[in-house]
């Protein structure tokens, strides 16, 4: 899209390079339970328990030293305030996030137990106070994705992938702000051109497949994304992210509340895998829609493992509760 610079391999694999012992290289694991040809790749054993620890470290290595050491500011429903509080304290600087004050509270607890000064404001108020703490204070702002330092980081997820499996065909990533799905778009294609990469996000909060139909920002209200389950993926895309999606993304699906809760618990049943909803948009694209995607050898990404306790409780006892003949997911159901 016009005046909007492109990430490009390049940038990725230098981000790469900063996240070497930092990132957890997560390995591609084969989820024969599914059905068909899938594989997970399970960003939720990061150490903050996200993909967002190598966005967030990559736009923290790559600030001067001077401009590092006045510390850092950041706006988060709670993972990626996490990852800017866990790389700030590896650089040793100060760190404040904001984040909305209907937050996981689990969430909210992990990021202040990792250091950072959080500030809780009205959803809709994030960007704005992030922006007015960042001028007020001196601090740099780094944003979720809507930088490209940011998706360069997340882009070495689509390295690790194209690596770990070249063969690929489809690789399914979770919509928020868009800035995984660029940069695991920018990396898969690059490395895979044969390969398709397709974003999934909540039907209740479908801002982006709206976007990208569009061809410009369609933001939805706070009201209607804030509906869905999954609590990371409510935000809306950026210019920045909107451009890489347009120019690299073949498409995205949605799932419902329904679906994405499913996958969540197919995912902890069968996989063994403690995965929160926004990690588990994925796979509910390959377990329930299928259909809508094209065929062949699958990476689904778990972005993240989050999840709060009750929601875990209640699934594990739903579980438990299933009879026999209900153990296994229905792909395509």
């Amino acid at each position: 899209m016009g005046g909007v610079e492109l990430i490009g391999l390049d940038d990725v694999r230098s981000a790469a390079a900063n996240l070497a012992g930092v990132a957890v290289r997560t390995p591609l694991l084969a989820a024969e339970w599914a059905g068909g040809e899938l594989w997970l790749k399970p960003e939720n054993l990061q150490p903050i328990g996200a993909f967002k620890l190598r966005g967030a470290h990559h736009a923290l290595a790559r600030l001067p030293a001077d401009v590092r050491e006045r510390g850092v500011v950041a706006h988060s429903s709670g993972n990626h305030g996490q990852a800017v509080a866990y790389a700030a304290r590896t650089f040793g600087v100060p760190c404040v996030v904001v984040m909305p004050d209907v937050a996981e509270p689990h969430k909210v607890a992990a990021t202040r137990r990792l250091g950072a000064e959080v500030v809780l404001v009205a959803p809709a108020e994030r960007a704005t106070t992030m922006a007015a703490i960042a001028a007020g204070r001196q601090l740099t702002a780094i944003p979720p994705f809507d930088h490209p330092d940011v998706i360069a980081g997340q882009g070495s997820v689509g390295l690790e992938i194209a690596a770990d499996l070249p063969e690929v065909e489809l690789v399914l990533v979770p919509v928020g702000g868009g800035g995984l799905a660029s940069g695991v778009a920018t990396a898969v294609k690059a490395l895979v051109p044969k390969a398709r990469v397709v974003g999934v996000e909540p039907a209740v909060a479908a801002d982006a497949r709206e976007s990208l139909a569009a061809g410009r920002l369609r933001p939805w209200p706070v009201e209607q994304t804030y509906r869905t389950v999954a609590d990371g993926l409510r935000t809306q895309l950026s210019e920045l992210t909107l451009a890489h999606l347009v120019a690299r993304l073949d498409g995205i699906v949605t799932v419902t509340e329904d679906e994405i809760l499913r996958a969540t618990g197919d995912l902890l049943h069968q996989a063994r895998m403690v995965v929160e909803p926004s990690g588990a948009v994925a796979a509910a694209g390959y377990l329930y829609r299928r259909d809508e995607l094209p065929p062949g050898k699958t990476v689904a990404v778990i972005s993240g493992g989050n999840i709060s306790p009750a929601l875990l409780a209640r699934l594990a006892a739903e579980g438990e509760a299933r009879p026999a003949s209900e153990g296994d997911a229905r792909p395509g159901g």
